[in-house]
């Protein structure tokens, strides 16, 4: 049937067919930038508006940014919220402190998914299989649930204490819960598979034959590794690093859970602005403060990785 066939003589099968080739393509692209469009730009701008506003009590607790009036329509914006975020120091200790604890966690995970990703990607392929399923058997159980679970590891009664106890190689229990170090084990712990999965996803599509040719030209194994296939596995490295890094730094569950009073995260921050203080202007300050620095580092990167591939080709 050609083209030109009068729509009318067409069936509804047909007319379907004829309406998805000429407009499928738009839909299928459409449909993820619709849903960013609901669940991210539409959130985005509501934080936006707020963080503009001033504190009220009232309901909501926020003032109003256009003012309907006979003349017009009249916009109130405040500038003060984020002034006051660069005046206060416990903000930016916050941020700072976060940023550390985000950076060494993903140094943390990159030293230990990266073997277990290369193990994976070189064992045989039904070993492979399981491998991978106990990677990801974790996301099977609840977060919260995982997290509570390290409580009862760390605690003073918990089973660390317990065993050293038992064996006498303590006299008193450990205090490991409520400090920075067992920040550090829920955060490598929890976004552990987020290293491993892009890790395994590069190294599994390298050419083995490559590593072969630098051995049988005398390269010796570690300065092979450190030449072909550490190079080869850049994407992956920061691909992994990446998804541990940025939410990480947001993180409120764990600091909140295992670590102390002392560790000053900005989730925390955010957290207490929002429900304690209930000054939310402030709070939505801070969230697109937060937002801004991830977002900005992510589309230089991805600006990088466009300009080396257009090099490559």
């Amino acid at each position: 049937m050609t083209s030109d066939t009068p729509e009318k003589s067409l069936s509804l099968k047909q007319r379907f067919d004829r309406w998805m080739i000429k407009h499928g393509r738009v839909l299928v692209i459409g449909i993820p930038y619709i849903w960013l469009f609901l669940f991210f730009l539409v959130p985005f701008l509501i934080v936006l508006k707020i963080s503009f506003a001033m504190a009220e009590y009232a309901q909501p607790p926020y003032s109003s940014l256009f003012d309907w009036i006979e003349e017009g329509v009249t916009v109130t914006l405040n500038f003060g919220n984020y002034l006051f975020l660069l005046s206060d120091s416990l903000y930016a200790t916050a941020y700072l402190n976060s940023i550390r604890i985000a950076a060494i966690s993903t140094v943390i995970t990159l030293l230990i998914g990266y073997p277990m990703a290369y193990g994976i990607a070189r064992a045989r392929g039904s070993v492979r299989s399981i491998l991978l399923m106990l990677v990801i058997l974790p996301f099977w159980t609840s977060f919260l649930i995982r997290v509570y679970a390290w409580i009862g590891i760390l605690d003073r009664e918990g089973l660390i204490n317990a065993f050293l106890l038992w064996t006498g190689i303590i006299t008193e229990p450990l205090i490991m819960r409520q400090t920075e170090g067992a920040v550090f084990v829920g955060i490598v712990y929890t976004y552990l598979p987020f290293m491993i999965l892009p890790l395994y996803s590069t190294l599994e599509k390298m050419d083995v034959s490559l590593i072969e040719a630098a051995l049988d030209l005398g390269c010796k194994p570690w300065k092979a590794f450190l030449k072909v296939t550490l190079p080869l596995s850049m994407p992956g490295v920061l691909a992994g690093s990446l998804l541990v890094f940025i939410p990480s730094v947001g993180e409120f569950v764990i600091p909140e859970l295992l670590g102390g009073p002392n560790t000053l995260m900005i989730g925390r921050t955010l957290w207490n602005e929002f429900f304690a203080n209930r000054d939310w202007p402030i709070a939505s300050a801070v969230a697109i403060a937060m937002l801004v620095f991830l977002v900005v580092p992510i589309m230089w990167f991805q600006h990088t990785q466009s300009k080396q591939e257009e090099r490559q080709s």
